[in-house]
């Protein structure tokens, strides 16, 4: 017990460990509740998406030196509603929209950063991540973000999951469903680049998708996707983390990792849904327990 103990509180000694304590819970909490809607409505490409559409904004803000955040959001933001327009009101398809413009983006940020003479450890840590890196400021940034982005779901909670589930009924019903339509992509915007720092902008998708998956895999209503998420993805983020110190590799790669290994547990030993348990099911191996 005291070597367990000790395991997990030498590396806090450290400040940089003690942030990225921190930096990690706050994306698992986000990341979870903003997966749940990602999950149900089947709009995984879309966080990565504007992952990779961020990196023009971050790009930018390194060029004209201001906030590397600030770039991220607006370029994310920006993206996530050029999406929802273009595809409401021109013919094209919703994943034909969101590639044009992430790869448009994305391709904007390398010619940004081409121009410039050198290329900068903080901008190539969005792209892979590096939650050890991070700043007191950048934590107090990505609180603020993160607890505007899950009080904005706890206020319109309702609306959204009526939208996420029955878009013509809650249309008739008189909620504005287009306004929920964009107001869910500015959220998913902002959930990923919460996340970036700590997984950066290849894995920042796993963080999003993951662990909403692995909670529907065992839940079913939305509101329980959202907890057990947050716990599969709190679990996920720290363990990660502590295995990326101890074994000396990529912290988000990392992360990710432990989030898909749950997710390969859940998928195989779900009580109702996992394959090795119906499997055994099948062959009789279990009965099923009369009401």
């Amino acid at each position: 017990m005291v070597d367990l103990w000790n395991w997990f509180a030498d590396p806090l000694e450290f400040e940089f460990m003690q942030r990225a304590l921190l930096a990690v819970l706050i994306v698992g909490l986000v990341s979870a509740v903003v997966g749940a809607f990602v999950v149900v409505r089947g709009m995984a490409f879309i966080g990565d998406a504007l992952a990779h559409a961020s990196f023009a904004g971050v790009a930018a803000a390194v060029a004209l030196g201001f906030s590397i955040y600030l770039g991220a959001i607006v370029a994310a933001i920006a993206t996530a509603l050029g999406i929802a327009f273009i595809s409401q009101r021109s013919r094209l398809r919703f994943d034909t929209t969101i590639g044009v413009l992430f790869v448009g983006a994305f391709a904007l940020g390398i010619v940004i950063i081409s121009r410039q003479e050198n290329y900068t450890a903080d901008l190539f840590s969005f792209v892979f991540g590096n939650v050890l890196g991070v700043s007191w400021g950048d934590l107090q940034l990505m609180a603020i973000v993160g607890a505007i982005v899950v009080a904005l779901v706890a206020a319109f909670y309702k609306e959204l999951l009526f939208t996420a589930y029955d878009p013509i009924v809650a249309a008739a019903t008189g909620v504005p469903t287009r306004l929920m339509e964009y107001g869910l992509l500015a959220l998913i915007a902002l959930s990923t680049v919460v996340a970036l720092q700590a997984v950066g902008i290849v894995l920042v998708i796993a963080m999003l998708v993951t662990p909403a998956a692995t909670a529907s895999l065992l839940v079913r209503r939305l509101h329980y996707v959202m907890f057990l998420g947050v716990a599969v993805a709190t679990a996920s983020a720290v363990i990660g983390l502590y295995v990326s110190f101890y074994a000396e590799v990529a912290s988000g790669a990392s992360i990710v990792l432990v989030a898909t290994g749950f997710f390969v547990a859940a998928l195989l030993f779900a009580p109702r849904r996992g394959v090795v348990t119906r499997w055994w099911l099948d062959k009789g191996g279990l009965q099923e327990v009369a009401p």
